[in-house]
Formats: structure tokens, sequence, C-alpha cells
């Protein structure tokens, strides 16, 4: 009866009630059937994916107690970035403007600028999914990940190339609902934890690794992790503009306030080790606030990468063949992220390739805004308006150029 009550599994039970609770409310029909709600899960699902269990370690190890801080600031940073998103979403259905010239060459880049952006985020996806594959097997090493995201690639590959994603397409509310019911469960498990480490006088207050300018560059490099609202902006052919809009900014919310949370209490529960930050030093973490959850996360993290990863192939391959005039077709598009992302898959560890994703979706995002300043400029002159979207453009060449990866 003892260990029946143990500790440990009545937390487990608890964060697996938790879950499934949330879960069955996620899929109930009257949320479901919600059209603004669909509509915000596809890019709810992009902002909520690998970055959200990589960021937790990287933000408690490099800015100590000041994580929280530096949270708010990178979604602060992505919903700015999202504002002139959404000005271009409300923008592109007027039919006249005397910046069509400019907006359409500006626009022509950011797609090229995208499709590349997509081509290093699926090798985003799939290098964690080959990380977080192979953790708890006896196995885990960096040479068996990589082997397995190779698999996954090929994989990819053979199904588009064959078959198209459109099977496949279908995993991704089933993948968002499973998790977000996962991080209710975590923010159970770790609240319990935090209170535990606060009875016991042992709360974490660690002292920054980083400072000046390092540690902007180390954050400017970790953007791609709050990335993925712009998926609201290419959903033209099901929502109208106002439910786009909402929907971006629904899903901006509903992700700043479980980044937010999910890093307090990370920052504050756990004593810095001096061990080697990996990308799934996350699993580690987890062991010792309940034995369910490192399955639960790695199942969260396979879910989440292999959906992300199918959704942006075929997006990138659709963006490619339109881009050429279809004289590159969506399956040629396929083998290129293929061979691009092997590539890199071989030649850089995971937060390298999360730095490249940063400076290439910090491209896309200040092409947004520069679009965003011209079509405001048009419309009603040199304001502030203008002016900031301009400062953005700006912000975002500065990500790119000095974006730096976790060391």
């Amino acid at each position: 009866m003892q260990a029946i009550l143990s500790p440990d599994i009545l937390l487990s039970s608890a964060i697996a009630a938790v879950a499934a609770v949330a879960a069955i409310v996620l899929l109930s029909p009257r949320l479901n059937g919600n059209k603004t709600w669909r509509a915000t899960v596809t890019p709810l699902a992009s902002i909520i994916g690998s970055g959200f269990l990589v960021l937790g370690p990287i933000l408690e190890s490099s800015y100590g107690a000041y994580a929280p801080l530096i949270m708010v600031a990178l979604c602060l940073l992505a919903y700015v970035f999202g504002a002139a998103i959404r000005f271009n979403i409300a923008t592109l259905a007027i039919p006249s403007h005397q910046d069509r010239a400019a907006a359409r060459h500006l626009e022509t880049a950011a797609s090229w600028a995208l499709s590349f952006a997509y081509i290093v985020s699926v090798t985003y996806y799939l290098n964690l999914f080959g990380s977080f594959g192979v953790e708890l097997s006896d196995s885990a090493s960096q040479f068996s990940g990589r082997l397995l995201t190779s698999a996954v690639f090929i994989f990819i590959l053979f199904f588009g190339w064959t078959r198209g994603f459109k099977m496949l397409e279908h995993m991704e509310y089933f993948s968002v609902t499973a998790k977000l019911a996962i991080i209710a469960g975590l923010f159970v498990g770790l609240a319990a934890y935090l209170c535990q480490q606060a009875s016991a006088g042992a709360l974490s207050v660690n002292a920054p690794t980083l400072s000046g300018w390092p540690a902007f560059a180390l954050a400017f490099g970790l953007l791609v992790t709050v990335q993925g609202f712009e998926t609201s902006r290419y959903l033209g052919d099901e929502y109208d503009s106002q439910t786009r809009i909402r929907s971006m900014r629904w899903a901006q919310w509903a992700a700043a306030i479980v980044y937010i949370i999910y890093i307090l209490l990370i920052t504050y529960s756990f004593q810095r080790t001096g061990d080697e930050i990996t990308e799934t030093t996350i699993i580690d973490m987890m062991r010792v606030v309940a034995p369910i959850l490192p399955a639960l996360l790695v199942a969260a993290a396979l879910a989440a990468q292999f959906s992300a990863a199918v959704a942006d192939t075929g997006g990138c391959g659709g963006l490619i063949s339109e881009l050429t005039g279809g004289r590159v077709s969506p399956r040629m598009a396929y083998a290129l992220l293929t061979g691009i992302g092997l590539t890199f898959t071989w030649t850089s560890n995971v937060f390298e390739i999360i730095t490249h994703a940063s400076r290439v979706f910090a491209v896309y995002y200040g092409l947004q805004a520069a679009i965003a300043s011209v079509r405001s400029h048009a419309q009603s002159g040199a304001n502030w308006r203008t002016l900031g979207f301009g400062v953005l453009a700006l912000l975002g060449i500065v990500i790119a150029i000095f974006g730096r990866p976790v060391e």
C-alpha cells in the first residue's frame, strides 16, 4: 500500500489525469468545430513546437534568474513582427496601392526567404526528432540521432514524391492537441516540484552566465523558437483576412502565456549543475520531477516534430513550385530540401541549426516589415507606423547578421 501511494506515483497519476482531461476538452466537438480555433491551431502548432523543449534549459543556463524576462522579450519581439504581417494581411485585399511594384518585389523576395526558412526549419524539426527519438534508448548518441533523422528525411521524401502529404496533414490537429495536453500535465508536475523546492528552502536563483552583447546575440539566435505565427498569412484559401488576423493574435497570446509560465517554473526550480546543455537536457531535468514526464515529453516531441516537418515540407514544395512558375515541381523541391537538410544534419549540431533557422526567419520577418512600411507609407504617408515597420525591417537584418548559437 505504501508503494502504491508513493509521492512519485501520486504525482504521475495527477499529471496523466490532467493531460487526459485537457485532451478531452481540446478534442470536444464544440471546440473542434469553432472556426477561429481551427484557424488558430495551425500557427499555435508551429509556435509551441520544437522550441518549447529546448528553450527552457538554454534560457535558464544562460540568463539565470532573468530567464523569464528574456522569454517575455522574445514573445514581444515575435508579436511586433506579427503586427507587421497582420497589417499585410489586412491590406493585401485592397485593390489599388501606389506601392504595387515595390511591394510585389518585396513579396517575391519574402517568399524566397520563407522557402529557404522552410528548408532549415524542417532540418531543425527532424534533428530534434532524431535526438528525442533515441533519448530513452540504450543507443542514445549524436550519431544514432543523426541516423534516425536521416531515415525520417528519406521517408518524408519518399512519401511526398510518391503519394503527397494530404494523408499526413490531418495529423496537425491531433499533434497539437497531444502537445497541449502533455504541457498541461507538465505544468502540474513542475508546479508541484516548485512547491516542494520552496518548502525545502531550495528555490533556485542562479546568476546569468552571459551579459552585454553576447546575451543579446544569443537571444537573436533563439528567434526561431517563437516563430510559426506567420503561417496565418498563408491560410487565405480557407479563412478570410479577419479570421487569419484573429487566429495569429490568439496563437501568439496563448503561446506567450504557455512559454512564460514554463520558463518561470523551470528557472526557479532547478539548481545549475554545470553539465553541458544539449537538445534533450529537458528530459534529464524532468526525471527528477516525475517518472512519467520523460516518456510524455518524448511522445510530445516526436508528434510535434514530425507533423511540423511534414507541414513545412509541403509548404516549401508548393512555394518553390509557385515561385518558379512550375519549372521546379513540388517533388523536385522535396528532393532539394532533403539534400540540404541531410547536409546540415551531418555537418552542424542542433544549436547551430537553430541559429541558422533564426537567421533566415529574421530575413523573412524583416522583409514582411519592409512590405508593411511601404504599404503604410502609400496609404497615409510618413507616420509613426511607417517608421516603426521600417525599424522592424532593420532589426530583422541585425538579427540575421548577429544571432549566434548556444556554445
